[in-house]
This record gives structure tokens, sequence and C-alpha cells, in this order.
């Protein structure tokens, strides 16, 4: 799937036309803003504000395909949970992913800039591929968003409505898992995320910039936001569907508060047995994963490279 070649996506992101340049206007003070975070600062600072607007937009989606995983229901039973508990737990849970997503977008982007400039020096004049060294720094970027791991697992207790009398918001829960059970209580689940995150930040950054040649060309601003949308989307929604049962492996392992930590395997195996060995019931939500992670990649990616175009 991947390429032999693999550009940076700076290079990836068409650069405003004269015309555009000319009759457009330009949304941030950008010679300002751009400077003062510098070349490296701009991918943590474009990918952080794409992630913050994508989870403004898209939590109660994510809130409904959480209770399908979790509990393995129809959406329309998961929607009937969240009107039972109202409007005012709709957006419960919300502070941890917004701090999480935000931080871990940040470091997918700006990471990957770093590592691959730092591998891509090392690795002149050795002859090894641009290919295999831009994998390896978008893996490296993706392990590195595992250590981010709290936030997701606080995330998990805050929407589980079995825990919504225990955990009363963001700050109580982080504190009750280190007081009552460790800081180790605060990475179960780590493993499925670690698993999940490398190699789908590798087919990411590997298919983003081939994805979007093959799109028409367009020479607006409408137009280049629209196709960074349809790359971003149409890979966060494929990769969504490849690493769906890490996910639910995750949410299953991260409802749990105290006792042993299960291995994925032992964990996937017990989820199996309880919705009858059925593929389908394992990969319940994952339509409405595939929707969201549409949308959200791309928000995500569009916003990123607009903020990109904007600050460079």
């Amino acid at each position: 799937m991947d390429v032999s070649t693999m550009e940076s996506k700076s290079s990836q992101t068409p650069q405003p036309s004269a015309a555009l340049a000319k009759g457009g206007y330009s949304l941030l003070s950008s010679g300002t803003l751009g400077a003062g975070l510098g070349t490296q600062g701009i991918h943590y600072f474009c990918g952080s504000v794409a992630a913050f607007t994508n989870i403004v937009v898209t939590f109660p989606i994510q809130k409904v395909l959480f209770r399908q995983q979790l509990h393995g229901v129809l959406a329309n039973e998961a929607v009937r949970q969240l009107q039972r508990e109202g409007l005012r737990n709709l957006y419960r849970g919300l502070l941890p992913p917004l701090l999480q997503k935000s931080t871990t977008v940040a470091i997918m982007f700006g990471l990957y800039e770093d590592f691959s400039r730092v591998l891509l020096d090392r690795a002149a004049g050795t002859g090894v591929p641009e290919l295999a060294t831009r994998s390896f720094a978008a893996a490296l970027a993706g392990t590195a968003e595992a250590l981010l791991t709290p936030f997701e697992r606080v995330q998990t207790l805050l929407q589980d409505h079995r825990h919504h009398g225990r955990f009363k918001n963001t700050v109580h829960t982080f504190r009750t898992l280190v007081t009552e059970y460790g800081v180790r209580e605060c990475y179960r689940g780590l493993v499925p995320i670690i698993i999940r995150n490398g190699p789908s930040n590798v087919l990411f950054f590997g298919l983003r910039g081939p994805i979007k040649e093959q799109l028409p060309e367009v020479n607006s601003r409408a137009g280049h936001i629209l196709n960074d949308f349809v790359c971003g989307g149409l890979l966060g929604a494929a990769l969504g569907i490849m690493f769906y049962p890490l996910n639910v492996v995750k949410s299953r392992a991260q409802s749990q508060v105290g006792g042993a930590f299960q291995p994925c395997r032992q964990v996937l195996l017990t989820v199996w047995r309880e919705r009858g060995g059925s593929v389908a019931m394992l990969f319940r939500g994952a339509t409405l994963n595939y929707h969201r992670s549409l949308l959200s990649w791309g928000i995500i990616n569009a916003t990123y490279e607009l903020l990109l175009k904007e600050l460079s």
C-alpha cells in the first residue's frame, strides 16, 4: 500500500498559488505567530488546534461509540442510554480527551517531523531508503503518544455509566486512581494503545501524500480544504476499522478498576466469548466508528493543513 518515496508533510501540502495569495486573506497573523512558534513549533501548534476542534465537534458521537464498544449494544440503545442520563452528562468526560487528543495529535505531527529530520540527517549517505526512515519516525511518534494513556483511562471511566456515582470529574478520577491504586493503575490498557498507535501512524503518514495525489487538482482555498478533508477522512476511517478490535480490548480493559492486569489476548477472548463468538458482535459499533473517524480525521487533517499554510 505504501510508495517507494514518501515526502514530508510540508512538501505534500500544496502551497497557495500566487493568485490565491493575491486574492485571498490570512486567517491569522501568520508572520508574527509563525515566527514566534519557530519552524518545528508550528507542527505541534497546528496539530493541537486541529485536534481541539475535532473533539469539541465529535465528542457526542464518540460517547455513543464507546457505549457500543463496552456493552455491545446497538447505536439506538446507546443513544437512549445517553438520553436517559440527560444533557448534563452528555459532555461528561470531555476534558480528558480534549487534553489527551490535543496533546497526542500535536505529538503525532510534531514528533514525526522532528524524528524524520533527525533520522534523515543520520541516514544520509548510508543507503537506507527514505521510506524506511520515515516509517520508523512515524512509529516512534506513535509510541511516544502512548505516554498519555492516563487521559484515555480517565475518559473511559467517566464515560462508563457504571462509574458515574464513584468518579466526579477528571481531577477526582486521577486522584482516586493514584491514591487508592497507584500510578500504574492509570496505565491500564497501555499495551493495546501501543500496538495500535505505531502501525497506524506508519500507514497514515505513508499513505497521506499518495492518496491526495489521486484527488482532483484544485486551485482554490476551498478546494484544498476539501481535498485535505477527504484524504484525512478516508485514511482515518480505514485505519479505524483495521484497528477496531484493539479499541474494543482497550475499552474493556480500562473499564476495570483495580485487580490484576489481564493480557490483551485474554481480554479479547473474554469479549469474544461474551458476544457468542460472533465477528459481527466483536465489531459492534464499527459502522459508527467508521463515520466518526471519517469526520474526525477529515477535520484534523483539513484544519492542520489550513493552519500550516497560514503560518508557514
